[in-house]
Parts: C-alpha cells; sequence; structure tokens
C-alpha cells in the first residue's frame, strides 16, 4: 500500500508525464472548467459546462504533449515544452470570438470569452503541475464572476447605456418633463434627439439614457406615456427614427 502511495505521488509531483498523473490532470482541469461552464451557464451563456470542461482539458492536453514529445521522441529533458502549448493562446481567441454576440451596438458575451481565455491558461498550468495555482486562479473566477458582480449591482456600476423611443402625438417642446420622470426612477439622461413631423402633429423622441439593471420598466413606460398622449414607447439599443 505504501509502495502505491509513493508511486502515485511520484507520478503526481515528478515533470515527467506519466499515464497517472496525465489521467489527474486531465480529471483536474475538466472539474475545474465545469466549475466555472456551471456559472455561466447559469447565467444564459451558451458557453457552460461542457464547454468549458472541453477547454480546460484540451489546453491540458496540449501542454502535457509539449512535455511529452521532447522527452520521448528527442531525448531531451529541457526541451521546449512552450511550442505546442504557445498555440492554445492563439487558437482559444476563436472561441472566445464565438462567444462574442454584437446585438445592434451591444456587445454581449465579453466575460465569457475572457473566461475561455482564462480557463485555457488554467488548463495549462494544470498540465504543468501548477495544481494549487490552478485552483486558487479557478476561485479567483468564481469570485470575480459572483461576488464582484453583487458588488457592482450594490453601488450600481453595472449602468448601461440604452434608448428610450417615444412616438408622441404631440409637438413636444419641452424634454424637462421627461427628464423628471426618468430622475424619478434613478436614470441619467444623457442626450436626446428629436424628430418633428408637424404636418401630422407628430413628435418621435430618441432619450439616450444611463440605466441600471432593476429597473421597472413597466412603471417607468407609463409614467413617460402619461406626459404627452403617446402611440408607443421602445427600450432599444441604437437610435432610429
Amino acid at each position: 500500500m505504501e509502495d502505491i502511495y509513493n508511486y502515485v505521488s511520484y507520478c503526481l509531483s515528478t515533470h515527467e508525464v506519466t499515464t497517472v498523473g496525465s489521467v489527474f490532470k486531465l480529471i483536474l482541469s475538466m472539474l475545474l472548467g465545469a466549475v466555472v461552464g456551471f456559472e455561466r451557464k447559469r447565467k444564459g451563456q451558451t458557453a457552460g459546462v461542457r464547454t468549458f470542461s472541453l477547454i480546460a482539458m484540451g489546453a491540458t492536453l496540449a501542454m502535457l504533449l509539449s512535455i511529452y514529445i521532447p522527452q520521448e521522441y528527442m531525448g531531451l529533458k529541457n526541451g521546449d515544452p512552450g511550442r505546442i502549448a504557445a498555440q492554445v493562446i492563439s487558437g482559444v481567441g476563436f472561441l472566445g470570438a464565438g462567444a462574442i454576440i454584437q446585438m445592434k451596438g451591444s456587445v454581449r458575451g465579453l466575460t465569457t470569452a475572457a473566461g475561455i481565455w482564462m480557463m485555457a491558461t488554467i488548463g495549462m498550468a494544470v498540465g504543468c503541475g501548477m495544481y494549487v495555482v490552478s485552483v486558487l486562479a479557478t476561485a479567483l473566477i468564481m469570485f470575480i464572476l459572483v461576488q464582484l458582480e453583487h458588488f457592482e449591482h450594490r453601488l450600481s456600476i453595472g449602468n448601461e447605456s440604452r434608448i428610450i423611443r417615444l412616438r408622441v402625438n404631440a409637438i413636444v417642446d419641452d424634454i424637462s418633463p421627461y427628464e423628471e420622470v426618468l430622475g424619478n426612477f434613478k436614470i441619467r439622461l444623457k442626450n436626446y434627439y428629436i424628430d418633428y413631423d408637424y404636418k401630422a402633429d407628430e413628435t418621435k423622441l430618441n432619450l439616450v439614457v444611463l440605466m441600471g439593471e432593476n429597473i421597472d420598466y413597466i412603471s417607468l413606460f407609463g409614467k413617460l406615456s402619461k406626459v404627452h398622449p403617446t402611440e408607443s414607447v421602445t427600450l432599444a439599443n441604437q437610435l432610429g427614427f
């Protein structure tokens, strides 16, 4: 029993690539990737548990190959272990780009793309045998994704720029009533654009605002529609007339 323990300890601590050590590293990277992937999936992102696990395992395997090939095929103990692994950093960029979705001026998926890149780096760290660093890095990622998000919401750091479009059945010559309604909802008016149609006695308003995520849109739109006779109210990411 002691011999088995010593052998396993040697496989996990040695810089040489062994079967036992490689299996352990792949399983560890899979678990670390699954932890981060679960959090991303919980937020509704396409890249989830399977994606992050595969990325971490792939990076680990690339790192193992980088170490194994110089040792076994070239007889070098101090070969170039970064040659194959270096391609992971550039190659994973394609996965990150696929996670970023551009939706009419609003970009989503940047955090997931950064997580993919970080998870690939952690996978390579596992492949090098940096177990403590890999686990710590994963814990820090979870802290950033979970705890710092709550901190942002608490301090209203997560405000986003949006466009509130109003189609008003009147000629609007004073914007202050709308600004007052927005202020009651703690929404800041950054700019506004107006399109008058005097023949139809109609005004199209584009209010560029800075708002948080926890806004009661039903109450907000109801208040805005009562300022003047309003035909429609729309929340958008880009200007429109």
